[in-house]
């Protein structure tokens, strides 16, 4: 499965099977962890085989069932961690999809206090994403029409238009897609309505938008 496969082929699963997830998988989740943990400096770790986060009324407020298993976006303090867990987090996600998992962003729906990733001072823990074999394989979100997300028109290069193809597939908090983006002289522009989740979404964005466009065709302005 190709990373533009993975896009979409991937959605939301808040239900999990009662299945563990096989060493060779773990092993290759961990060697992407790692590889984003040594490029970005961040703490981002594995938890598996602990239901204790995702037993609370706000887990069942947000209809998760059967979690056993979570990565932890952990990092140092700074303005820009929260896009940089989105960026990184999502890079996660995708390595999952192509190694048959299932996965869900959780912000607020668990146990903070009962998570176990490790967090050292001057860090923290932004959110954690649920990860498992899911019961379904979750439903398409619906996307806002292009001309509310980007400014393109009929003059725009090949590699926007396929980034901005990648982009509509990013999760988002409560599948708002409050971004919008723009590009003048390949250098390109991802603006988010400012929310409690807009840096995050603005990372995961970017990341998507990344693979759809090729890093080599463009700058961030």
């Amino acid at each position: 499965m190709t990373v533009t496969e993975a896009m979409e082929q991937r959605h939301s699963v808040r239900s999990y099977l009662d299945r563990a997830i096989e060493q060779d998988v773990i092993s290759a989740l961990t060697a992407e962890i790692e590889a984003c943990n040594t490029e970005s400096g961040m703490n981002i770790q594995l938890i598996t085989g602990e239901p204790n986060a995702f037993k609370s009324f706000l887990v069942h407020y947000g209809r998760f069932r059967g979690v056993n298993n979570y990565i932890a976006l952990v990092g140092k303090e700074s303005d820009d961690l929260a896009e940089q867990a989105g960026y990184f987090g999502q890079r996660i996600v995708l390595k999952a999809q192509q190694l048959g998992l299932n996965t869900c962003w959780v912000a607020a729906s668990y146990s903070r206090d009962k998570c176990t990733a490790k967090v050292q001072e001057g860090e923290s823990l932004v959110c954690v994403i649920s990860l498992g074999y899911g019961t379904t394989q979750g439903s398409p979100h619906k996307n806002k029409p292009l001309d509310k997300i980007c400014a393109m028109d009929d003059t725009a290069p090949e590699w926007f238009r396929s980034g901005v193809q990648a982009a509509v597939l990013a999760p988002t908090a409560l599948n708002r897609q409050n971004f919008y983006i723009s590009q003048s002289d390949g250098a390109v522009r991802v603006e988010s309505k400012e929310n409690s989740y807009s840096k995050l979404d603005l990372g995961i964005v970017k990341y998507h938008f990344e693979m759809g466009a090729g890093k080599d065709n463009f700058t961030w302005a």
